[in-house]
């Protein structure tokens, strides 16, 4: 069925009138290359499996026991083949092959929370560099004495989006606090959200009088950092309150056409999760960012685990889950996903 559909991409293509509408023929352009690496991974596959399976008859035949260890690497390498292809088959909704955008927004507790949120941000955009995604950052808030009040940014790759949905929730630190002197322990939350970011070919009824545009200063560290224009922009969506903000950019156009862009896959959420009935609104998920409410809790004292109290998976290493090593967990959430079989509890209160 791919197969064929990449051939009736590439005889729309090959017509005159393809081009004449430029943002039905990128939507389809981007539908045929994404068609394209799958098969192409699939085949990729086969020919591995192929070779190895006549090598293998060879080695046997002959006696030839360097092409045997010659056989046993390549099997190696196609079992790592298979784990890629079968991860990305989890992948199968509409909105996993786009773009994400992610926000990181820190919980009560004050400078502490605000460690927390950078330390997380550091963590997803570290998990995004390693898979050889871009990252932007829209719109970042800093906290008075250290790390972030909030910060907005994109990741841009081939199943971003797909991959980083599991990471929106409730996130739950414990740790010796490094802002306390008495060397206690503290427990702080941060929450992510993540969507789909959409293109601009996605119709979406933005009524102009449902929208609040302000514009202001943008903030900064002082010296060149410093805007001396009323570069940022903030925009309401009235009707379901959504607000973003972007003073990123020295333009206060370019600065209104993200916030716009933010506003749309936001929107396109909503969308996704009211058609599907499959995941809980965007309303409902924006609980207290507080105890009792945490998809994952990371535990740096007395010991170190970090455990997703969604599928139970945990592991002992926080370090490296901290430095972007997120593939165990994220295969644990899109594969109960598929399952529907999710841990039980998930209070966070065993951790």
């Amino acid at each position: 069925m791919k197969r064929r559909r990449i051939e009736e991409l590439a005889d729309l293509s090959n017509q005159p009138e393809f081009w004449s509408d430029n943002r039905r023929a990128k939507q389809l352009t981007q539908e045929k290359s994404r068609l394209e690496s799958e098969v192409n991974g699939f085949d990729s596959l086969d020919r591995a499996y192929l070779d190895a399976t006549t090598l293998f008859e060879l080695a046997i035949e002959a006696d030839d026991e360097g092409t045997l260890k010659e056989v046993s690497d390549s099997i190696a390498g196609l079992s790592q083949l298979f784990e890629q292809t079968e991860f990305q088959k989890l992948m199968s909704e509409e909105a996993d092959p786009k773009n994400a955008i992610v926000t990181v927004n820190s919980g009560a507790g004050g400078t502490e929370s605000q460690d927390w949120a950078q330390m997380l941000y550091r963590m997803l955009t570290r998990f995004a560099q390693d898979k050889g995604f871009k990252v932007g950052v829209i719109d970042v808030l800093p906290g008075e004495e250290a790390g972030l009040k909030n910060v907005t940014f994109t990741v841009s790759g081939p199943y971003a989006y797909g991959l980083l949905k599991s990471e929106a929730g409730v996130h739950r630190l414990v740790r010796i606090s490094p802002f306390d002197s008495n060397a206690r322990r503290h427990t702080s939350f941060s929450s992510v959200f993540v969507s789909p970011e959409i293109e601009d070919d996605f119709e979406v009824d933005i009524n102009p009088s449902d929208l609040r545009i302000d514009v202001y200063r943008a903030g900064g560290k002082g010296g060149q950092g410093v805007n001396t224009t009323d570069s940022a922009v903030r925009i309401t969506h009235l009707p379901t309150n959504l607000v973003v903000t972007c003073q990123q950019e020295r333009s206060q156009i370019k600065n209104r056409d993200l916030a716009m862009k933010v506003l749309r896959s936001r929107l396109y959420e909503r969308h996704l999760e009211e058609e599907k009935k499959k995941q809980q609104s965007i309303e409902d998920a924006k609980r207290d960012i507080a105890w009792g409410s945490q998809i994952r809790s990371y535990v740096l004292h007395p010991y170190k685990m970090v455990k997703d109290h969604r599928t139970g998976h945990h592991v002992g290493s926080a370090d490296k889950a901290l430095d972007g090593d997120l593939d165990g967990f994220i295969k644990a959430y899109l594969t109960c996903k598929i399952t529907g079989e999710w841990a039980r509890g998930g209070s966070g209160d065993d951790v």
